[in-house]
């Protein structure tokens, strides 16, 4: 096969041992093909994962990836503490806030100092447009506290496209910010004892549905160049857009969210995790009218160029349901590259698929070294799902050379009941994949297509059911790559 343009490729499977002498030789030949494709190397997640003994299910000891954050304001750690109210904030759902909370933000900014502040937000309705945060800083929702995303498109500026994406993701030139935004910060948590933050996305999703929208739609949250980011025990709804972005970022910490959005509600994809790395999404549940969790790593070209991948990602626990869309999604922004991900005790039901690995000719880039295990779905349509794209690129100006590399996927201990068909997978046009790994897959009750479809893919499949197509049969042997040692 031609080599593309790409940013990796994939990860070699064992085989049997050369000669000294031929080792030395590839040694010294993988040294200098490393080195010309930055080959992601392959991450123990596992020994990521501690064992957190205060789950809120009540059930005992789980394992955890909250570790990832490393700031002091998990601990509720910082200098100073004030109320959103003692900056003028008025709850009444009607008030606009928007002035309050800058006010707050910066007030406490500067009175925390190195030690940090944390805002509180009452019980209450508190009506705002976007406000930016700041490092060492906590924003705290109590029970009851709802924060509500201004109807006035004028309080969520515009600002500059992200450098991975060279425009707005919907429309030309600049992007409406998100309602909770930073920038360049460390050590950020927004938190809570279950309050809400509400985008009112609404007014948006019907400026795309009638053509009307000007600029990119705002996230309800977005951190961007970030360190440190812990955001957990509160309710997300309806955002506009994609409801938690954070983009070029470390150690982020996303957990115990509820995230809804109606399930026909345009583009409100639960958490995005985009160009990030050391990134923990657990126990989530999401309803949204897109991709639950979608992990992204910039656009054609842009991506390519920027060159920030995704990697050593854990999403486990998250359950929920999406009509269009994903349970948890690759792509199809992955220009940058994605590798290094486990996702786990994955529960999907009534949605398009489980898993999708989504690409385009274009997009250059690779995801490889992904794990998926212990997925138990219900009335989903395609349960796993590789597919090309729908000719969706930032401008004319894209690399029709370049390719996606996709390798090393392993699936296993997948449990899927009255689903629609078995299994597509499908190459990009001109692309191979390689390394695919099912293992211990039960998909039962199939109602339209038990025949796989399989185009350009390749590897092994064991204990499967129903039968794979010919490119994952593996004649009756059994390899330490994909099958049970």
């Amino acid at each position: 096969m031609a080599h593309a343009t790409v940013q990796g490729a994939p990860m070699t499977r064992p085989c049997p041992r050369p000669s000294a002498p031929l080792i030395v030789f590839l040694v010294l030949l993988a040294s200098c093909y490393l080195a010309l494709t930055r080959l992601p190397a392959a991450a123990p997640l596992a020994a990521l994962i501690a064992p957190s003994a205060g789950h809120a299910s009540g059930h005992g000891a789980v394992d955890s990836c909250a570790g990832f954050y490393r700031g002091a304001g998990a601990a509720g750690r910082r200098a100073v503490t004030a109320s959103v109210e003692e900056f003028g904030a008025v709850g009444d759902g009607v008030t606009s806030n928007t002035a309050a909370f800058r006010r707050a933000v910066a007030a406490l900014e500067e009175r925390g100092g190195g030690g940090g502040a944390r805002l509180e937000v009452p019980a209450g309705r508190w009506l705002t447009g976007s406000f930016n945060l700041t490092s060492r800083f906590t924003l705290f929702l109590h029970h009851g506290a709802v924060i509500l995303g201004s109807h006035d498109p004028e309080e969520w500026p515009l600002i500059a496209p992200l450098p991975s994406y060279g425009r707005g993701r919907e429309r030309l030139g600049p992007r409406h910010i998100s309602l909770i935004h930073g920038q360049d910060l460390n050590d950020v948590v927004i938190t809570g004892s279950n309050g809400t933050i509400d985008g009112q996305g609404r007014i948006w999703w019907e400026l795309w549905w009638n053509r009307t929208l000007n600029h990119t739609r705002g996230h309800l949250i977005e951190l961007v160049n970030s360190t440190n980011v812990l955001i957990s025990n509160v309710t997300l709804r309806n955002s506009p857009f994609w409801t938690v972005h954070p983009v070029y970022c470390r150690n982020v910490v996303i957990k115990d969210l509820t995230i809804l959005a109606p399930l026909n509600a345009p583009n409100t994809d639960g958490i995005d995790p985009d160009s990030s790395s050391e990134v923990c999404v657990e126990d989530c549940y999401i309803e949204s009218g897109d991709d639950l969790v979608a992990v992204k790593s910039g656009w054609d070209q842009y991506g390519i160029s920027v060159g920030k991948p995704s990697s050593n990602i854990i999403i486990q626990r998250v359950s929920g349901t999406t009509p269009t869309c994903s349970g948890v999604g690759f792509g199809s922004e992955m220009s940058g590259g994605i590798s290094n991900v486990l996702v786990r005790d994955l529960h999907i039901w009534n949605s398009a698929s489980a898993v999708r690995l989504k690409t385009d000719v274009g997009r250059g880039g690779y995801i490889t070294n992904i794990t998926i295990a212990n997925v138990t779905m219900e009335k989903v349509k395609v349960p796993i799902r590789f597919s090309r794209g729908s000719d969706d690129h930032s401008d004319d100006k894209y690399d029709r050379t370049a390719l996606p590399i996709i390798s090393d996927i392993h699936i296993v201990d997948i449990v899927g009941v009255d689903v629609q068909r078995a299994p597509m997978l499908e190459a990009v046009h001109g692309a191979v994949y390689e390394g695919i790994c099912f293992r211990n897959v039960s998909l039962t009750a199939i109602r339209r297509q038990i025949r796989w479809q399989c185009e350009s893919v390749f590897g092994e499949a064991h204990e499967v059911f129903p039968a794979p197509c010919e490119e994952l049969r593996n004649n009756g042997s059994s390899s330490s790559w994909c099958g049970l040692p």
